[in-house]
């Protein structure tokens, strides 16, 4: 089991790419703290990878909350007694429309996009650095780096994590915590009608049409990514963005 003995926080683990990432990691030995604004979801998904086997316990949280962030890192070090992986994947987007036609909901966006980073960072850095290293992971986005038409504003913050966590990973890799990102291409999760605008069958052709492997994205392929990178094999990699994009981005 390639991560037999560790901890990891996941955000978002309620549904979509985050579900997928810590049932992934819970088959693979780790112990996980599923992290999301539903309890509907996190209990459902922390219940489940149990009763498979797994160990997960859920920890409600606003990840773009100072407070609970370090109720977050008290909890997981509680339960577990340590932590060597967190997962930043808690998302949101707005809907896919006119750059001038978003409004203050812009401000949640970049919440939870970007300044969940900062929170993250200030509670488990410290952590970290204390016990000699660490992994952060963020999930991106495609857009992020090559951006859609109509989602001006969720580009702009997925851009901005993409440089701010390559940033973090040249500060913080004389500590030993290593820092990567996984950018994965539109998604069949509970966020698709918003970031496509509306959900119709011609609208996901069209968005289909712009992967070169013909499908959306699917959470075991961004857990495996995450995997990876998690785990020991990836120990010499920092600051890398993998793009699990069926070839969008090339």
């Amino acid at each position: 089991m390639r991560l037999r003995n560790k901890i990891a926080i996941v955000t978002g683990g309620g549904s979509g790419f985050g579900e997928g990432i810590a049932k992934r990691f819970t088959e693979e030995g780790c112990k996980v703290i599923v992290n999301d604004l539903r309890p509907e979801g996190g209990e459902r998904v922390a219940k489940a990878l149990s009763a498979a086997g797994g160990h997960a316990k859920f920890v409600q949280g606003d990840v773009s909350k100072a407070a609970d962030w370090d109720r977050l890192l008290k909890t997981t070090l509680d339960a577990y007694g340590s932590l060597d992986i967190v997962i930043n994947n808690a998302g949101t987007t707005h809907r896919n429309q006119p750059l001038l036609d978003v409004t203050e909901e812009l401000d949640r966006v970049y919440s939870v996009n970007v300044k969940s980073l900062f929170h993250s960072a200030r509670a488990v850095v410290p952590y970290f650095r204390k016990q000699g290293g660490g992994v952060l992971i963020t999930i991106a986005s495609t857009a992020g780096v090559r951006p859609r038409p109509g989602l001006v504003w969720y580009n702009g913050s997925k851009g901005a994590a993409i440089v701010t966590s390559r940033a973090m990973a040249v500060e913080l890799a004389p500590d030993k915590i290593r820092v990567n990102v996984v950018n994965p291409v539109a998604g069949d999760t509970p966020l698709l009608a918003e970031f496509m605008g509306s959900d119709t069958p011609e609208i996901r052709a069209k968005f289909v049409a712009s992967i070169p492997l013909g499908r959306f994205s699917k959470p075991i392929d961004i857990a495996n990514a995450c995997l990876y990178l998690a785990s020991d094999e990836a120990d010499f990699i920092t600051g890398a963005c993998i793009e699990v994009d069926g070839g969008r981005c090339v």
